[in-house]
């Protein structure tokens, strides 16, 4: 940076670092601890495969079938942790064909294995299930599967799990530090109804008065992000020529909503264009991008996008952030397709660190507007969300327990980054930090401390006080400051120890940079001040003392 100078430090914190800036801790039972922790049971064996092979009878509202497992031994041991939630019955488990014992602690299941299990083998188990599983409340946030009926009377079903865990509708190793490598999903459903699950389909076979549809997906994917989707869809599909050659963009919609969709889907192939120009290629190219309607608002399933944004701009026909912009994309398809980039590409290990899924794919939307309507657009739209912000509890969450932080991940962690991108002062070497992101962290899970080390060496500045300022505590920067003739007195207060952000300002019209610490500094300039502002950019108040 011309005007900053850093020295480039690494901090290495520990996890109890992270938990000491957190506001007070909650109760946490033995659940959320089986549920949110990488326990024995689940930390030696690595997922390499599923095959989810299910029924779905809408009128029962009843799911049965099987999961085959298939994993890589890392270390010797001989029982393995499944979830599945109540009222889903994990009927039995087999390998080989042995009966497996299965010993139930609320929603984890342990199984003891029969054979040797040696490290680097390859194996699998069979796992057999069915029940009404959790309908959802008030999907996604509430989720489980959604139950509906079309305008015509016809079913209109789907899943939506994060947060709650895949658990809740199938059997799997629901925790996000490990993906599973490819998997196949084999949906039957009464035929006069389609299933569109995650990735390509393969075949759609007929069985009696049914149908099965078999999906594959060719990338690692989290569980949170598999899916499934029935209804009396019409299908309609597009060529998108990207990054990396010719991508399959598909559509899937309520048949009365058919033209409705054709118009309004258009802003996906523009989203596209504009994340590729931002992120880099499209992390799942061999899975194709497909966005398919549901009768919840919508959600990020891994190239199974959900929609349910009533073919209106903005959110619901509402501009989030009341400066106009909103209204110029449908957030829907804009939001929930960044989250390609930022929680199916790269995933939290831990959903206390959901903030790398929802900042950066908040932070998205802007650069959707920067992109089509220029840098100020992008501005004025981050800024006017601020008014969201509720600074209730920090953005980070508790470990182990699965347990998310505030919601404040989204409008204050989009407003953290725009500020970033100012103290940068470089809007192509930003981009090309955001490029390099997805491929240095491309499929992986990782931690917030993996990404707040990247972006300190990126960008060649020591960001530690940054991100616990903005991420661990609830305080917003003030910049208090007392003007007398031409001196300037400035300080930062309610801020974290060593937090020393250089900031932009303006006096008497003129832009410079300031460079304030928790003691009183002050500065002189030729003439009185009769003016002083601080730039809107940076999520920080002032105050005159």
């Amino acid at each position: 940076m011309k005007k900053l100078i850093y020295i480039l430090a690494f901090v290495s914190f520990n996890m109890g670092l992270s938990q000491a800036l957190l506001s007070k801790k909650s109760n946490f039972t033995r659940q959320d601890t089986l549920r949110g922790s990488i326990t024995p049971e689940r930390e030696w064996w690595d997922l390499t495969y599923y095959h989810l092979d299910i029924k779905v009878a809408p009128d029962n509202k009843f799911l049965s079938g099987k999961n085959i497992v298939q994993y890589q031994v890392l270390k010797n041991h001989s029982v393995m942790q499944i979830d599945l939630q109540a009222p889903m019955k994990l009927l039995k488990a087999t390998q080989n064909g042995t009966v497996l014992q299965i010993e139930q602690d609320g929603n984890a299941h342990f199984i003891t294995l029969a054979e040797t299990q040696e490290i680097g083998d390859i194996k699998s188990i069979e796992l057999f299930y069915e029940g009404h599983p959790k309908e959802a409340v008030n999907a996604p946030w509430d989720g489980g599967i959604s139950w509906k009926k079309d305008k015509n009377g016809e079913h209109f079903i789907a899943s939506s799990c994060q947060g709650l865990g895949a658990s809740v509708w199938w059997p799997c190793k629901d925790h996000m530090y490990d993906e599973v490598d490819s998997m196949q999903i084999s949906v039957n459903v009464p035929s006069h109804l389609m299933n569109v699950s995650n990735g390509r389909l393969r075949s759609i076979e007929q069985y009696g008065d049914t149908k099965t549809y078999r999906w594959f997906v060719s990338n690692p994917i989290n569980n949170y992000g598999v899916n499934i989707n029935i209804a009396n869809y019409a299908h309609f599909s597009d060529v998108y020529d990207g990054m990396a050659g010719n991508l399959d963009m598909d559509y899937y919609v309520l048949k009365y909503n058919l033209e409705k969709a054709k118009e309004q889907f258009k802003d996906a192939p523009k989203m596209m264009e504009a994340f590729e120009h931002w992120f880099g290629q499209y992390p799942f190219y061999k899975d194709g991008y497909k966005l398919v309607e549901v009768p919840y608002l919508g959600m990020e399933h891994q190239s199974s996008v959900t929609y349910g944004n009533q073919y209106k701009n903005g959110y619901l026909g509402r501009d989030l952030s009341g400066s106009g912009w909103g209204l110029k994309f449908d957030f829907i398809i804009i939001h929930e397709s960044g989250h390609e980039w930022f929680a199916n590409n790269i995933t939290n290990k831990d959903i206390a660190d959901m903030w790398i899924h929802e900042s950066f794919t908040a932070y998205s939307e802007n650069l959707f507007l920067d992109y089509y309507y220029g840098k100020q657009a992008a501005s004025e739209y981050v800024i006017g969300t601020r008014k969201n912000i509720k600074n209730d509890r920090p953005i980070i969450g508790y470990y182990d327990v699965n347990r998310e932080g505030s919601g404040d991940m989204y409008y204050k962690g989009s407003n953290m980054l725009h500020t970033l991108r100012q103290l940068i002062e470089d809007d192509e070497k930003w981009r090309s930090i955001l490029r390099k992101m997805n491929v240095q962290f491309y499929h992986q899970t990782v931690t917030t401390q993996q990404i707040e080390n990247f972006l300190s060496a990126e960008t060649g500045i020591d960001l530690t006080e940054f991100f616990n300022q903005y991420l661990r505590t609830i305080k917003v920067p003030t910049l208090e400051y007392s003007i007398e003739k031409n001196n300037l007195k400035f300080r930062w207060n309610n801020v974290v120890e060593n937090f020393d952000m250089p900031i932009q300002i303006s006096i008497n019209g003129k832009k410079q940079w300031l460079f304030p610490k928790q003691e009183w500094n002050t500065l002189t300039v030729e003439d009185k001040i009769e003016s002083f502002k601080v730039d809107p950019d940076f999520y920080v108040e002032s105050k005159a003392i």
